[in-house]
């Protein structure tokens, strides 16, 4: 399934150097999110190459309002030319995908905003296992509420494609809310005429501590789902705190590189709370027993202004004490924490990790982040010991 086809300016050449690098040699299902030149302008190229020297197109769905450009004429001209099956495509669809859950949830019928092609875009949902992503297109404010009124909390999804490129008009607070994302994804330039992705939408997913990963400066993004949880790989490491977006290198779309495995979102329900900490070659260390008894993800008030009551609680269920000494803490967006250096935790003993700044002692240990790490809609905790070793994995919702 391939979703839209790139922006006109490159006729699809970017979207389709990508397609060939990857040897896809069939399109089942090509989607067309909307008719805008800026989404569609690959699809030309795509259906002469597919339709000529590649396994061809299955179908294309469309949500069935016309551009009046010559990006759309063109794409209407080769539909014709390779008798290519084009379905109008509406909430309730179906889209056959094995293996996947395809759910059509847009756009309405009938049309929504006297016929807006942003506001009345193609959406999907595609599960697989215990993850899922939502894809808006360019939906704005009112087919965002659309959708939230119509299916609630049943866009719950683990990844979230923020819509319209991240303009201010779309993800708004009620869709989030509603989706709760794991992780969001933006697409847009680096140096985007309309400020995309706009400090209001950042802002908002900032409120939310909600990693957001950008193509402008994380470059390709691949998500790959076991259906248990979904590995995160980007070909440039780049901050992925919300405002801190812009802080990263920038990187031009058609860039070649090989992706690099930045988080890992979700993860197995079945997975155990407490773990036994080892060390090489599988002996307990110390007889110590590490366990996480409490996460408080949402701090009193204003996360923001009150770091110190978000925190984890780490027991050591072991009957000697635990050498934590170069042991760290990561959030799913790989935020990480160091414990200190011959920091031990008695048997029997609990440490508080604070989120904010403070003196560490005994039994409370300070982070000293800058934003909230702990999302309050859902996140995993991952602690690894001094040799790198995964000893405890913790998944809340």
């Amino acid at each position: 399934m391939l979703v839209d086809t790139g922006h006109y300016n490159d006729d699809g050449k970017h979207v389709l150097q990508y397609l060939q690098r990857h040897d896809i040699e069939r399109i089942d299902h090509l989607v067309v999110s909307h008719n805008d030149a800026d989404h569609i302008g690959g699809n030309a190229a795509v259906i002469n190459y597919y339709e000529t020297e590649a396994d061809g197109i299955g179908a294309i769905y469309d949500p069935g309002i016309a551009a009046s450009t010559q990006t759309y004429e063109q794409y209407l001209d080769a539909v014709e030319e390779h008798d290519v099956t084009l379905y109008e495509t509406r909430e309730g669809d179906a889209i056959q995908f094995e293996g996947v859950e395809t759910q059509v949830l847009g756009p309405p019928e009938p049309y929504i905003e006297n016929e807006g092609r942003n506001e009345n875009s193609l959406v999907l949902k595609l599960t697989h296992g215990e993850t899922s992503f939502l894809l808006t297109g360019d939906a704005e404010d009112d087919q965002e509420a659309s959708l939230v009124e119509e299916y609630g909390d049943q866009l719950q999804s683990t990844v979230l494609k923020a819509g319209h490129h991240g303009s201010a008009s779309s993800s708004s607070e009620v869709l989030l809310d509603a989706v709760q994302p794991k992780a969001v994804i933006v697409s847009s330039a680096y140096d985007s005429q309309y400020g995309h992705p706009a400090t209001e939408v950042l802002q908002r997913l900032a409120d939310r501590s909600l990693p957001t990963y950008w193509t402008a400066t994380h470059g390709d993004i691949v998500l790959v789902s076991d259906g248990r949880s979904i590995s995160v790989q980007t070909q440039q490491d780049a901050p992925t705190a919300p405002l801190e977006l812009r802080s990263g290198e920038s990187i031009e779309p058609g860039t070649s590189g090989a992706v690099t495995e930045r988080a890992r979102l979700g993860g197995d329900p079945a997975a155990t709370q407490t773990t036994t900490a080892v060390a090489d070659g599988g002996t307990p260390v110390q007889g110590g027993e590490l366990s996480l008894t409490d996460i408080n993800a949402d701090a009193d008030g204003d996360d923001r202004e009150n770091l110190n009551d978000e925190y984890l609680v780490f027991q050591n269920n072991g009957s000697e004490p635990l050498d934590l000494s170069g042991w760290t803490v990561e959030d799913e967006a790989g935020k990480r924490y160091v414990f200190p250096n011959d920091y031990m935790l008695d048997a029997g003993a609990t440490v508080t990790l604070h989120t904010g700044s403070g003196s560490d002692s005994e039994h409370d240990l300070y982070w000293g982040a800058e934003s909230p790490v702990w999302n309050n809609a859902g996140d995993t905790v991952i602690v690894h010991n001094s040799e790198g070793e995964r000893v405890l994995r913790r998944t809340y919702s």
